[in-house]
């Protein structure tokens, strides 16, 4: 075991943030490669962002049964399995019964197989996160909110850009479409046991990662009545759940847009440009923000920045009108892709350090976990809408719509100006603490 955070925070929020991408993106990919509609694709994966959601409910659970280093070692073996069955479920469904892949068979298992992984992986994200608070000191912290957040992206990179644009070459390798996400799989599963091996032997063990001696109930109530008697609690949760709103309109829509046919008004992108261009161009500009962003929340702090942020977040979202009115070449639409995860990633930082702020105290790990299912409630319901909206009005209204509401970030921003002028939330809250 080692002491030094280089050796195991990349891996850690590497594995924490591949089955998250998987199961709320590359789950949109697969469907719209096997002809489901889009509201339907939109409604069922939404409904996956729920465990995410509700895993406030069961941190209080992790903070008194196991350490954080078990728990993380014990989720990353079941999402190992659970990708190894869901490659068995293809395999069954290819080879045995091809004609369940366009029927509502195969959606209902997999469905199912993805809301377990959703668990599992809710599970390793609170693990992680609690362990990240544990294991190192606040400056330690303060010095790998950018790291852990780069190889959060990179896991993007390597899900929804490299192994989908892998999926995407063996389809035009003459690889039958089910076959290839059964090798897609088949890696991830791999990618988990060996994450699980590594990490069982070289995580250090802090002192502090030890059982709180109280029981479920007790910790229930005392990490949720610390949550939600912050003063200012109102505003924390309008701004958590509201940030976000445009992005949680488009996030499912986005790969249907570029994915589905050019006769259904969308662009028609291949699997392998789309992972090349969303995935990996995308998502790299997506690690360049975070560093740009966290590079001016330490120069400047978080109040001069958020107005920043908020335009950088929800200008591009009024690129994909364009995109859909004009149909551009396909390099018009890899750079505004690019451009718009650019200012996406520098919009999140602030989120982050937001999150770091206000979880503090002896439940700081229940409390990130409380704050990042808020989060996600406020990307599970925009998401489960958006297709429904887009078959009744349409791409381009839908877009215009949605860059539209998605303004309500610029209501939210000024909430944080009372929350950190206060002292009174889990402590000072200020650019310089």
């Amino acid at each position: 075991m080692t002491k030094n955070p280089w050796f195991f925070i990349p891996t850690l929020y590497l594995a924490e943030g591949l089955p998250y991408i998987i199961i709320n993106a590359v789950s949109v990919i697969l469907y719209a490669q096997l002809g489901y509609e889009n509201s339907q694709i939109t409604f069922w994966t939404g409904l996956l962002y729920l465990p995410w959601v509700l895993k406030m409910f069961w941190s209080p659970l992790l903070e008194s049964r196991g350490t954080k280093c078990s728990w993380i070692v014990s989720a990353q073996v079941g999402i190992s399995a659970l990708f190894l069955a869901m490659s068995a479920l293809l395999c069954w469904n290819a080879f045995a019964r091809p004609e369940t892949l366009a029927n509502g068979t195969f959606l209902t298992f997999s469905l199912l197989g993805f809301l377990i992984g959703a668990f599992m992986s809710a599970t390793l994200d609170i693990a992680t996160d609690g362990y990240y608070l544990l294991a190192l000191t606040p400056r330690e912290q303060n010095y790998f909110v950018g790291v852990r957040t780069v190889f959060y992206r990179i896991a993007m990179i390597l899900g929804s850009g490299l192994l989908v644009s892998a999926v995407g070459i063996l389809g035009k390798w003459g690889l039958p479409t089910p076959y290839n996400w059964i090798l897609f799989c088949e890696a991830v599963s791999l990618f988990f046991a060996a994450c699980a091996v590594f990490h069982s032997a070289v995580l250090p063990r802090p002192e502090e990662d030890v059982p709180l001696r109280k029981t479920q109930t007790q910790a229930w109530k005392e990490s949720f009545a610390g949550y939600f008697s912050q003063k200012h609690i109102v505003y924390i949760l309008l701004f958590i759940l509201l940030y976000r709103f445009g992005e949680a309109l488009l996030e499912k829509m986005v790969p249907l847009f570029l994915l589905k046919p050019t006769a259904e008004g969308a662009l028609g992108m291949s699997t392998e440009t789309y992972g090349l261009i969303k995935g990996t161009l995308g998502v790299g500009a997506v690690i360049l923000g975070n560093l740009v962003g966290g590079f001016l929340l330490g120069k400047f702090g978080f109040k001069k920045c958020i107005w920043a942020f908020a335009v950088a977040l929800n200008l591009p979202n009024f690129f994909y009108v364009y995109l859909a009115i004009c149909k551009p070449s396909l390099s018009v639409v890899g750079t505004l892709i690019t451009l718009e995860q650019f200012g996406y990633g520098m919009a999140m930082m602030a989120y982050t350090v937001f999150f770091i702020k206000i979880c503090k105290g002896v439940y700081k790990t229940s409390h990130y976990a409380i704050s990042t299912g808020i989060m996600a409630l406020g990307m599970m319901v925009p998401s489960m809408v958006s297709g429904w909206m887009q078959k009744y009005l349409g791409y381009e209204q839908f877009f215009i719509v949605a860059g539209v509401l998605g303004l309500v970030t610029f209501a939210v921003v000024p909430l944080t100006f009372k929350i950190f002028a206060d002292s009174d939330v889990h402590g000072k809250i200020s650019d310089s603490d």
